[in-house]
């Protein structure tokens, strides 16, 4: 740790009630855990660090935009051994949140709470891709998550025969269908769905056809965001956002300016800062 970042850590400390109220509130993809050899890992300082929080008596809150069983599935076992407690975790970009919890020899999410999508949103956020679809646009994926995790993540493509290559590229889903869109739009509707994500996998030369189509596109209830969701388990919990520390490495992490101490991991400008300070580390084995 350079000598800047030690100081201004050391400030936060004594600035603000980190010792008393405080947590650490961490994404995790870029930044709490990082690719090995194709497998997600933490890093042996990211996990001392965990360690010595733990020890500390503070608690950590993951907020991830991935889906509960994705997080059991990937590195779940490896948090729960390094807190041996309930760990909360705010998923699906603040829709979903809870604990992981032990349960018989495994470990478990125990919601919380949770923010569905009305069906009004599900029809927003669907209504680009029958346009898309309509307009011949194939290469289109819809990504939705319902309330209950234990059916993970479930993709539509509008072409049967995608059906086998889209569940080879993504193995993390449960299920992968083609039924007619329609039919997609009513089974939503009779679901919670705490998450959609549109995903238009084309290139950019044959989007410039399609007026207003995004590439990536998430939806979530309105006003539910990471930054709506550490406030919540924050409150959960009994801690206080602002005088914790919360980091994160993109966009999507708008909780960093709610943290009192804002980490930034790696080199992307993020627009966000944190209510006392802002610091920048290179990578996710420099954050712990």
């Amino acid at each position: 740790m350079d000598d800047d970042l030690d100081r201004r850590l050391r400030a936060f400390l004594d600035r603000s009630r980190f010792a008393e109220i405080g947590s650490v509130v961490t994404d995790l993809d870029g930044t709490a855990v990082h690719e090995h050899d194709g497998r997600t890992v933490i890093s042996r300082t990211v996990e001392h660090g965990l360690k010595h929080l733990v020890d500390l008596g503070r608690p950590y809150i993951i907020n991830s935009l991935r889906f509960p069983l994705s997080v059991l599935r990937t590195f779940g076992r490896d948090w729960f051994r390094i807190a041996d407690a309930p760990i909360p975790t705010v998923s699906l970009n603040g829709a979903l949140i809870g604990h992981l919890v032990a349960s018989g020899d495994g470990v478990v999410f125990e919601e919380a709470e949770a923010y569905p999508l009305s069906n009004v949103e599900i029809d927003a956020a669907l209504r680009p891709v029958s346009a898309l679809v309509e307009a011949g646009l194939r290469d289109v994926l819809v990504f939705y998550y319902p309330r209950d995790w234990r059916m993970g993540e479930i993709i539509w493509t509008p072409v049967p025969e995608r059906v086998l290559p889209v569940r080879e590229k993504y193995r993390s889903a449960s299920a992968v269908t083609a039924v007619e869109f329609d039919k997609l739009r009513a089974q939503m509707h009779g679901e919670e769905v705490c998450m959609v994500f549109v995903l238009v996998d084309a290139p950019r030369d044959r989007l410039m056809a399609y007026q207003h189509a995004d590439r990536r596109s998430f939806t979530t209830h309105a006003g539910v965001d990471k930054l709506s969701g550490a406030l919540r388990m924050a409150e959960v919990i009994g801690v206080d956002l602002a005088h914790s520390v919360g980091s994160g490495d993109t966009v999507m992490d708008r909780f960093l300016e709610g943290a009192g101490l804002a980490v930034t991991v790696g080199d992307v400008r993020l627009p966000y800062r944190g209510l006392m300070d802002s610091v920048r580390v290179r990578d996710p084995a420099a954050l712990g």
